[in-house]
């Protein structure tokens, strides 16, 4: 039976990985996969995650199951997270967890497979790689809708709203909520009222994607538009990931939450995603959520996870000007300025692929083809060298 299965391409970002690490060149540069490196290159363990996994070390008494949807309280800081404080007094939104935000968008997509299964997924163009994936294998056909200007360096506004004005009723919409992969450019408030209108009028249900919430300009911040949608769109999903602002990348630590109109609908789409569950992974993994609750939960780890999230963005900002900086002072004509403007960890450099592909070949700098740049893995120590690669291929 085996005879007939073809090998599958490796995946364009994880297996950028593998390459990476066969590579024997002293020099390398991984600025490929969407993971955060401090100032020395690693990807840290968070303090506050080392105190909280001490405190659950001595109060862990079981190893049992968790229910299908997760804990309670772990349901209730996320929604607290993601709407604000005052979410948990509001019937209408209910919580699953899920491994990573991965999962959440898998279960999103399952959950329309089964009941909405004529609709369309619309995703920005363009978005991150894994997305039209996850939605094609559980059925569903995806359509893209404008986002960027390649020539400005900026969100195409217009083209935005008229795509999204193509929308149908029962369609699925995908928003990036901040810090938008692969670009780094994001909505502003104008332009999320604008969206969160034409959505509501045309009927379509949003999914939000909320991966780097904290890592653009602020927890709060970066929930604009979240808000936004809560006063003008009846409902919609919203996919929670704690791989970056916690550092929790192994323990794959996500949500999936749903806004409805009222009580019993949320109680019967609960109902629902815990079928999606049960017949996907069955219950969710309990040590990441475990941390995120202790500490969400904890004022004192709290303030300290707020501190090191801050020291993680403003690193990442830092490096934003440091490369446009080295850059210009390698002798490139071109304005790289628009990487300041950006948000999160991601950078479109404008790289296309055939430099992309000279940047590994002949200097073992690593990134995606697309031409997005991972600037959490920019360190003082390889600055100099990145710069000058890039340069030698523009």
């Amino acid at each position: 039976m085996f005879e007939r299965i073809q090998p599958a391409p490796p995946d364009p970002i994880l297996g950028l990985s593998a390459i990476f690490a066969a590579d024997n060149r002293a020099h390398k540069i991984n600025l490929g996969v969407g993971e955060y490196r401090d100032a020395t290159g690693v990807t840290p363990v968070l303090d506050v995650v080392r105190t909280a996994e001490s405190r659950l070390g001595e109060s862990t008494p079981s190893k049992v199951y968790l229910p299908i949807d997760g804990t309670p309280d772990y349901g209730r800081v996320v929604r607290e997270l993601v709407f604000g404080s005052e979410s948990n007094e509001q019937a209408n939104t209910v919580t699953v967890q899920s491994p990573g935000g991965t999962g959440a968008l898998r279960i999103a997509a399952d959950f329309a497979a089964r009941h909405f299964s004529q609709a369309r997924v619309w995703l920005p163009d363009p978005t991150w790689a894994n997305h039209p994936k996850i939605f094609e294998a559980s059925g569903l056909t995806c359509r893209s809708y404008p986002y960027y200007d390649a020539a400005s360096r900026q969100l195409d506004t217009g083209r935005l709203l008229a795509g999204l004005a193509e929308t149908q009723a029962g369609d699925l919409v995908l928003l990036h909520a901040c810090c938008h992969n692969p670009t780094g450019v994001d909505l502003n408030a104008d332009t999320w009222a604008a969206v969160a209108k034409t959505l509501a009028e045309r009927g379509a249900l949003p999914l939000i994607d909320f991966a780097y919430q904290g890592f653009g300009e602020g927890l709060e911040e970066d929930a604009k538009g979240l808000r936004i949608f809560q006063k003008l769109v009846p409902e919609f999903f919203v996919a929670s990931s704690f791989s970056k602002n916690f550092g929790l990348y192994q323990d794959r630590v996500g949500a999936l939450s749903v806004v409805t109109t009222d009580a019993e609908q949320a109680s019967s789409v609960l109902s629902q995603l815990k079928i999606c569950v049960r017949t996907s992974f069955s219950n969710p993994p309990a040590h990441g959520s475990a941390l995120v609750t202790t500490i969400l939960n904890d004022n004192d780890l709290r303030s300290l996870w707020l501190d090191e999230l801050a020291h993680m963005r403003n690193r990442i900002n830092k490096m934003r000007q440091s490369l446009v900086a080295g850059l210009a002072q390698q002798g490139a004509t071109q304005d790289f300025s628009f990487i300041t403007r950006q948000k999160g960890m991601f950078s479109f450099s404008g790289l296309n692929p055939q430099q992309v592909e000279r940047l590994r070949e002949e200097h073992a700098v690593y990134i995606v083809g697309s031409g997005r740049i991972n600037v959490a893995g920019i360190t003082p120590e390889n600055l100099e060298g990145l710069c000058t690669a890039i340069c030698a291929v523009l």
